[in-house]
This record gives structure tokens, C-alpha cells and sequence, in this order.
């Protein structure tokens, strides 16, 4: 029996859930971003923290990837990872990213664009600590993006750490994080006849904060 294939050209809908003017914003984006993740929270969006970070390669080819936000404040946004895995070492070589959170049900995202360095090993230990214990060997099983032979591979690098590690468990030396300290975010709410609102808040160079709304 044969699938139709989809018209994806037709696949639309009409935002209308709401808008954003200047007068909405909290004067320092941290701020904006806090009350917005908690609003998806509050409105039970599946995985609210997940974002996609996008690294760029030495010879310039761009890669996106989910991860789970860990941790923010006022120094930036934490995500923690494999140091060897693609963006691992993409970004020790190239600081530039850029941050995406999708909260499509609340016709939602944020824009983030900044520079990228190593959380401090204090960090990364008291993190790792909080993980649970499957996700730990977990660390240890996987060379997060080398190429293993098959599933057979993997579930024996991970039976091997489960007898290495019967108690604690230490943290891996390729384990680390980074940390995205924005440029620019930009706070983007859907609007019918994709009349959508961008709202951006620019660094300066004292650190304050200017906005400007883009045409969508």
C-alpha cells in the first residue's frame, strides 16, 4: 500500500496565541528569558529547557544539535558534553554559536548568538554529581560522535564501566561544559498573516543592553 507523500508547502497554521511589544520586555534579557522559560513550564511544554546549539567547523560547514540548557544567569547559558564529541571540539576552536529554544506550542522562540568557553572544572564536577547514576556510565560508555561498529559496541562499553564503577562514579576527563555568553537574543512571538514580532536585545560594548525590533 502506498503512502501519499505530504505536501509540506501546505502545512500551516495561524499564530495567534498572542503578541510582544516594547512595553512587554523586562529591561535585561536574562530577565525576559526567565519569565518566558517559566511560562513554558508552567504550560507543560515537553523538555522546556532543550535548545539547539549550533557550532561551525574549521572549514566553516555549521552543525545543529539538541542538548538540555543546565544552568543560567547573568554570565550566560550552561550546557554540559562530551569535550572530544563534534561540537566539543568545534567550539574550543571556534567560539561563535548560536542558541535556539523551539517552544512552538506557545508560538515561541529565542534567538541566542554569543561566544562560547569552558565552564570551570569546580562546575562540571558539582554537576556531574547530580546526575543519575545511569547517566554517568553513560558518560563513561560513549565517545560521544566516533564511530562504533554497532549497538553490540556500546552495550559493552557501558557493561564495562557498570564493573569498573560499582560505587561512585568519577567524572570522565572528556566531560566538560560551555558556557554561551550572548551578543544578542532575540525574543520572537508569532503573530497572524506572519506579521511575527522580533524583539533583540544587542550587548553594547559597557554591557548594557539596547533593542531594536527586526521587520519578520
Amino acid at each position: 500500500m502506498s503512502v501519499e507523500p505530504i505536501k509540506v508547502a501546505d502545512l500551516r497554521r495561524n499564530y495567534a496565541r498572542g503578541g510582544l511589544i516594547e512595553a512587554d520586555l523586562a529591561p535585561d534579557p536574562f530577565e525576559m528569558f526567565d519569565r518566558w522559560l517559566a511560562e513554558s513550564v508552567a504550560a507543560e511544554l515537553y523538555e522546556p529547557n532543550a535548545m539547539v546549539v549550533s557550532s561551525v567547523s574549521a572549514d566553516g560547514r555549521p552543525s545543529s544539535r539538541m542538548v538540555l540548557l543546565k544552568g543560567i544567569d547573568e554570565r550566560g547559558f550552561v550546557f554540559y558534553t562530551n569535550l572530544g564529541s563534534r561540537k566539543g571540539t568545534e567550539l574550543q576552536a571556534n567560539d561563535s554559536c548560536s542558541l535556539l529554544f523551539p517552544w512552538h506550542p506557545l508560538e515561541r522562540q529565542v534567538r541566542v548568538e554569543g561566544t562560547a568557553s569552558l565552564v570551570s572544572p569546580d562546575e562540571v564536577a558539582a554537576y556531574f554529581g547530580t546526575r543519575p547514576r545511569a547517566s554517568m556510565l553513560g558518560a563513561w560508555a560513549s565517545r560521544q560522535s566516533r564511530r562504533v561498529s554497532g549497538r553490540e559496541e556500546l552495550a559493552a562499553a557501558y557493561a564495562a564501566a557498570e564493573t569498573a564503577y560499582p560505587d561512585d562514579v568519577p567524572l570522565p576527563q572528556e566531560w566538560g561544559g560551555f558556557r554561551v555568553r550572548p551578543t544578542s537574543m532575540e525574543f520572537w512571538q508569532g503573530r497572524p498573516g506572519r506579521m511575527h514580532d522580533r524583539l533583540v536585545y544587542d550587548r553594547l560594548v559597557d554591557d548594557r543592553w539596547q533593542v531594536t525590533r527586526l521587520a519578520p
